[in-house]
């Protein structure tokens, strides 16, 4: 590992020269949603678009490409869940050289077979146990009986100023330099190095790093003074769910002057599907983190020129029904109730006609009868239109003679229902 001293707005200046023609020099929009939003000028840097749907690349090309031929020959480990690796894959298919990428079991097929696309026959991809975490173990003990080297994901001065070259595209794309710049954080690689180069070149600019309210490892690192393991994670943000600041990359974001905030796995969720439906932009959970927190945890004056960094697109179409769920719920518009139903005939119509507003609809109903009871319970999911229903749906229920149990955010019921 380098010298964390060595990082530094020229070395982010030299990854930049060794990525030219390599990476995607990616699309900087305005958005008119995200600028009506908070009464300014937004535009999304689409690193969702770039060569392997995410800037990944620009990190894991820069280390590889600074090997020596002899320790290039011994080959490359890495673990990843999925973006970091298909960087690795693409650096070594592009540089020559051989790599094996460990992911956990619980990585999609989707996601394994384009890592195995982008490597071709320079990488191997190697599944094993079931959590990063010891994918990562699997990955540090194939370096060290084989010599192979290691890349990091973000841990590392030459993956940090590979990352940071994103910030030299906003600010030549713009034409001049923008007020705020808006950053997802997991590990702070991404942060690291855009906020190092624009604390050297452009202090001016306002960066702002986002983490996942359910992965706040960074907010952890800076409130200890050095980085710590968090007990839970909520891995729905699975590019940005780390459970441990990075040790290259917390000094660095420490002293940046960077701010650090959060938000909401719920309200990510509620952006993705407005950056599909309005937009056209498929992002994953992490390449929508920064324009979730727009108005929400991070607040702009108007008529500023934002940028938030669009970190990647590589999701899984079949988690679109868990992403519009959360997304309900943390609107306020889906509720779900335990409810114990006297074993009668007519007591459902009663409560679809006594309980049930017009306009609420039953989303999911779990009836289990018992003949040896008088009352039978059922889990029962209704979605209403309106937040502001809420409040008459809790008061006919309170009012009925019915058993009813809300099922509250962060309970174990809840969690399985996700």
């Amino acid at each position: 590992m380098h010298d964390i001293d060595t990082v530094n707005a020229e070395l982010v200046e030299q990854a930049a020269e060794r990525l030219a023609g390599v990476v995607t020099r990616t699309p900087l929009e305005p958005n008119a949603r995200l600028s009506s939003r908070v009464d300014a000028r937004v535009w999304l840097k689409r690193e969702d678009q770039q060569t392997v749907r995410s800037y990944k690349i620009r990190g894991a090309y820069n280390f590889i490409v600074q090997l020596d031929a002899e320790t290039r020959a011994r080959g490359v480990v890495c673990a990843s869940a999925g973006n970091h690796a298909q960087g690795v894959a693409y650096a070594c298919r592009r540089l020559g050289a051989n790599g094996r990428v460990y992911v956990p079991g619980t990585t999609p097929r989707q996601k394994r077979e384009r890592i195995a696309t982008l490597g071709g026959a320079h990488i191997e991809v190697i599944v094993v146990g079931e959590t990063y975490e010891d994918a990562f173990a699997a990955a540090k003990d194939d370096a060290h009986r084989t010599g192979a080297t290691l890349v990091p994901a973000f841990d590392d001065v030459r993956t940090v100023a590979g990352q940071g070259t994103v910030a030299l595209e906003v600010v030549s794309q713009l034409g001049f330099v923008p007020d705020v710049l808006v950053v997802p954080v997991g590990g702070g690689g991404l942060l690291a190095g855009i906020a190092t180069w624009v604390r050297e070149r452009h202090p001016d600019i306002r960066v702002v790093g986002v983490e996942p309210a359910g992965a706040m490892c960074m907010a952890a690192a800076l409130e200890a003074g050095e980085p710590v393991r968090i007990d839970a994670v909520d891995p729905f943000v699975d590019g940005a769910a780390v459970r441990e600041a990075g040790q290259v990359t917390f000094p660095l974001i420490r002293d940046s002057g960077a701010e650090l905030t959060s938000i909401a796995e719920g309200a990510v969720c509620t952006e993705m599907l407005s950056m599909y439906q309005s937009d056209g932009i498929i992002a994953e959970p992490a390449g929508a983190l920064a324009a979730a927190s727009l108005g929400a945890s991070v607040q702009v004056e108007p008529g500023q020129t934002v940028v938030c960094i669009v970190s990647g697109g590589n999701n899984d179409v079949s988690r679109y029904s868990e992403i519009l769920e959360r997304s309900l719920m943390h609107e306020g518009l889906k509720h779900y109730f335990l409810v114990s139903f006297p074993q009668e005939p007519g007591a459902l119509r009663r409560f679809l006609d006594e309980i049930l507003g017009p306009e609420d609809d039953i989303t999911r109903f779990e009836y289990v009868k018992r003949n040896n009871r008088e009352i039978g319970p059922a889990l029962i999911g209704v979605e209403i239109p309106r937040r502001a229903d809420l409040p008459g749906l809790l008061a006919r229920l309170e009012k009925s003679p019915l058993q009813v149990e809300q099922v509250e955010p962060g309970s174990p019921l809840f969690h399985f229902l996700l």
